[in-house]
């Protein structure tokens, strides 16, 4: 059943956190409960994205807006803004781009090898092929993550994944 809440936009004054929105207690508590960890979030009752309730380790959670998505939607520090969020029920919680997919298909090793990785490293690497408009660009960093991922046996470090994007022949 989804639920709905409205909130303000916070800037957190973090180094690691921007900009969120305090989830109401009784949201949070109905989806534990529920042993749900994944929403789709429908912002403004246009918008969706796929996001999960952070904790703030003193019993609160909340939504993080990144910089982009306050952009495009126009947000800023101190609106209210509405939601909708409802259960991912996705594979990945995220959309899976259609250029990961193909070569899911086209490389049962690299396939195999991306599914050794916690659900959570999946999701941070699908992100990044699905962050470029162009099609052509997503193909090049889908190969080269999985390629770079077969060359380590599965380890992941974001650290030489990056040197791999920028020396990649693909």
């Amino acid at each position: 059943m989804p639920k709905s809440f409205k909130g303000k936009v916070e800037n957190m004054r973090s180094s690691v956190w921007g900009h969120a929105v305090l989830v109401p207690e009784k949201v949070t508590q109905y989806y534990k409960k529920k042993e749900v960890a994944r929403f789709i979030a429908t912002i403004n009752g246009f918008k969706e994205i796929h996001c999960a309730f952070i904790p703030n380790g003193k019993g609160k959670a909340y939504i993080l807006l990144n910089k982009e998505l306050r952009k495009e939607l126009k947000i800023f520090e101190g609106d209210e803004v509405s939601f909708n969020v409802k259960p991912d029920e996705s594979k990945y919680g995220m959309p899976l781009p259609e250029e990961m997919e193909e070569l899911f298909y086209q490389d049962p090793e690299g396939n195999e090898v991306f599914h050794t990785l916690s659900a959570g490293k999946q999701r941070s690497l699908l992100y990044l092929v699905g962050k470029p408009k162009s099609s052509k660009t997503r193909l090049k960093k889908a190969i080269t993550i999985i390629e770079y991922l077969k060359d380590t046996g599965g380890e992941l470090d974001y650290k030489e994944l990056n040197e791999a994007f920028k020396n990649s022949p693909y």
